[in-house]
C-alpha cells in the first residue's frame, strides 16, 4: 500500500512536470518542486476539497457538476501561490492546467496499474 502511495505521487509528480509543455502557462521548475507540489496537491484534494465541494453543494448542482472544475481550478491555483517554482499565470490557465494534470496522471496510472479490477462477491443461500 505504502508503495502504491509513493508510486502515485511520483506519477503525479511527473504529470507535473509534463504540464508546461503541454499547458504553457503553468511552470515546474524542477523535479523537487513537483515532488512538494504534488504532495501538496494530493493533501489539498483529500483534506479541503470534500469540504469545498460539500459547501458547494447547490452550485454544483444548478450547474450539473460543471462548479468541480472550478473547485479544482482554485485549488490548483491555491496550491501554486504557494510552492516556490510552481507557478500558475491566471483562474484559465488554472482551469486547463488541472484538467491537463487530472488527465495526464489518470493516463499514466492507468499505463503503470493497469485497468481497475472489479471484484463481484456473491452470496448463495443454498450452503448444505
Amino acid at each position: 500500500m505504502v508503495r502504491n502511495l509513493l508510486i502515485v505521487w511520483l506519477i503525479n509528480a511527473l504529470a507535473l512536470l509534463a504540464l508546461p509543455y503541454l499547458v504553457p502557462s503553468v511552470q515546474v521548475d524542477s523535479i523537487t518542486t513537483a515532488l512538494v507540489a504534488a504532495a501538496l496537491l494530493g493533501l489539498v484534494n483529500t483534506l479541503i476539497r470534500p469540504l469545498l465541494v460539500l459547501l458547494t453543494l447547490p452550485a454544483t448542482v444548478l450547474t450539473l457538476g460543471l462548479f468541480i472544475f472550478v473547485i479544482n481550478a482554485l485549488l490548483f491555483w491555491f496550491v501554486a501561490s504557494f510552492v516556490k517554482g510552481f507557478s500558475v499565470e491566471g483562474f484559465w490557465s488554472a482551469f486547463f492546467g488541472a484538467i491537463v494534470y487530472a488527465l495526464v496522471s489518470w493516463a499514466a496510472s492507468a499505463l503503470v496499474f493497469g485497468p481497475p479490477r472489479i471484484v463481484v462477491v456473491r452470496h448463495d443461500e443454498h450452503h448444505p
